[in-house]
């Protein structure tokens, strides 16, 4: 029986083999960890480009080694003026792709009028995989506001008669009219919105149930905003409030979208896929470089 065995390492070699043995696993470590994280696509806002997001991809990098994350450079600067169903076409032949190649899921990080071209993404895309949909300081319900933007853009307009402009087939050619939503003069934002309207299922179209469907298909709807943010108005309109005739705030649960359930969010809340995020102190241009808004609403969503 004896002369059956294999040659045995003396007890010195093998300690010899440790050292290399123990150098080998903190590379292997990585390695694993690293195929487990999900691939991130981020969608910028009005005039900006994929540079804005140069710390937001540090901070993944640093927190989420080996993550993919894809800025989609598409609609810079001055073309996010675009009309945003043409904005979504162009998205969504640029995710699918990404999407088809991780079927375990993605994630969206979407800022400001992004998180509407993201959302519509979602409304339109049949077999998306999104896991956490995390909508950056964006304006769901809506903007009625004067900002700088629209000052150059409508130099002569006010926002109280602004609606004049958006809500006429030559100003839904601009996308910031394609989510103006005027409380003054809702008759007119229902039958003129090309876009918001029909993301939030305000006006019956052939395509609501199945967008309805679509959209539920999301793992998390992560909101994120704030009371400082100087842009979006009013700033609740990142997490589904906004004004009634009076310009007195409601919050997502008085709107009329969520009490008739018309894309999904009753149903989101009810099954505790939707994680509201408020941070003060925080500018609308600095939401995906300030780190602490990142460890605290981002980070913890991006498995």
């Amino acid at each position: 029986m004896l002369g059956l065995r294999g040659p045995r390492l003396p007890s010195a070699g093998i300690l010899l083999l440790l050292p290399f043995l123990l150098l080998l696993l903190p590379h292997a470590a990585p390695a694993l960890h690293r195929a487990s994280y999900k691939p991130v696509i981020v969608v910028h806002g009005l005039f900006d480009s994929s540079y804005s997001f140069r710390h937001l991809l540090e901070y993944i990098d640093e927190t989420h080694p080996g993550t993919v994350v894809t800025v989609l450079d598409l609609f810079d600067g001055r073309e996010s003026l675009r009309p945003l169903w043409e904005q979504v076409q162009g998205f969504r032949e640029a995710v699918a792709p990404i999407m088809a190649k991780a079927p375990q899921g993605v994630h969206l990080i979407c800022y400001s009028q992004g998180g509407l071209v993201c959302r519509a993404l979602l409304s339109v895309m049949d077999e998306h995989n999104v896991d956490s949909f995390i909508s950056l300081s964006s304006p769901q319900m809506g903007q009625y506001g004067d900002t700088d933007y629209l000052k150059w853009l409508f130099p002569t307009s006010m926002r109280s008669n602004l609606y004049r402009i958006c809500y006429s087939p030559w100003g839904q050619e601009f996308s910031i009219c394609n989510y103006w939503h005027d409380p003054h003069h809702d008759d007119l934002y229902l039958n003129a919105s090309s876009f918001l309207a029909l993301i939030n299922g305000e006006r019956d179209h052939p395509n609501a149930t199945a967008w309805r469907k679509n959209f539920l298909r999301v793992g998390h709807l992560v909101l994120i905003g704030g009371p400082d943010d100087g842009v979006i108005t009013p700033w609740q309109s990142s997490f589904f409030g906004f004004y009634d005739a009076n310009e007195t705030v409601l919050e997502m649960e008085e709107q009329l979208v969520y009490l008739r359930d018309s894309f999904g969010l009753k149903t989101l809340l009810a099954r505790g896929a939707i994680v509201r995020c408020p941070m003060a102190g925080i500018a609308h241009t600095a939401w995906h470089s300030n780190r602490t808004l990142y460890e605290t609403c981002i980070e913890p969503w991006l498995s």
